[in-house]
């Protein structure tokens, strides 16, 4: 039967196909930090902080603002006609700004402990001035994770949302941390604490998590009719 996440066991299986120190942190961290693969990639020698426990995550996020050639006005990537000018959109005009969040989250001392190796033994890279700890691009961690995927002989898993099946990539560990979080405490504030963590804008992206971890709709339904 084809699941909609991987389970904590499953991942721990991941880790144990990795080849070498670098891909088994790779693949730990990006479970247990719960970062997009952008932001594990980011992380630096600097950004660990061992005695807090914690790791600073920068998050970037690129926007493209589109906006008519005459008048200014904000346009959608469909828009054929202005709806301030009426002008035919021939070209608009593209404007990119870049938001630049930073968030401390906390770190399990096992995986720490497992950095403090790593970088002791010389794992890190240096990067543009920076001592990154894996200095890989995101092709390169991808392919270290459907391999390993491969290797522990997990299938693919099935979008919720969609329907449709897709590979294990760095995301499905992300969205697998989620999905064991809020089993284990679905609660507001459990699911506030992981919004903090997944570094979500928006709790409502966070609780789209609720609705894949369980059976919230069975068990309400099931309670109305009491023991019938």
């Amino acid at each position: 039967m084809t699941k909609a996440y991987l389970e904590p066991d499953e991942v721990d299986e991941l880790e144990r196909r990795a080849t070498c120190l670098r891909d088994q942190l790779l693949i730990r961290m990006l479970f247990h930090l719960a970062c997009r693969i952008s932001e594990v990639l980011a992380v630096g020698v600097d950004d660990v902080d061992f005695d807090q426990g914690t790791v600073r995550i920068l998050h970037l996020k690129s926007r493209v603002r589109l906006s008519c050639p005459s008048c200014g006005a904000r346009l959608s990537r469909s828009s054929i006609f202005c709806s301030q000018c009426g002008s035919r959109v021939e070209e608009a005009v593209a404007d990119q700004t870049e938001s630049r969040r930073m968030r401390n989250v906390p770190l399990d001392r096992k995986t720490l402990e497992m950095i403090r190796f790593y970088i002791k033994h010389g794992g890190p890279v240096s990067r543009n001035g920076k001592q990154l700890l894996f200095g890989i691009n995101r092709h390169h961690a991808w392919e270290v994770v459907s391999r390993c995927a491969h290797d522990a002989g997990l299938g693919a898993l099935v979008n919720p949302e969609t329907g449709k099946t897709r590979g294990i990539s760095p995301h499905r560990l992300r969205d697998s941390f989620a999905v064991m979080a809020v089993r284990r405490d679905g609660s507001t504030d459990g699911v506030r604490m992981l919004q903090e963590q997944l570094g979500h804008a928006s709790i409502g992206t966070t609780m789209r998590y609720r609705k894949v971890a369980g059976q919230e709709l069975e068990e309400w339904y099931q309670k109305l009719w009491g023991d019938e």
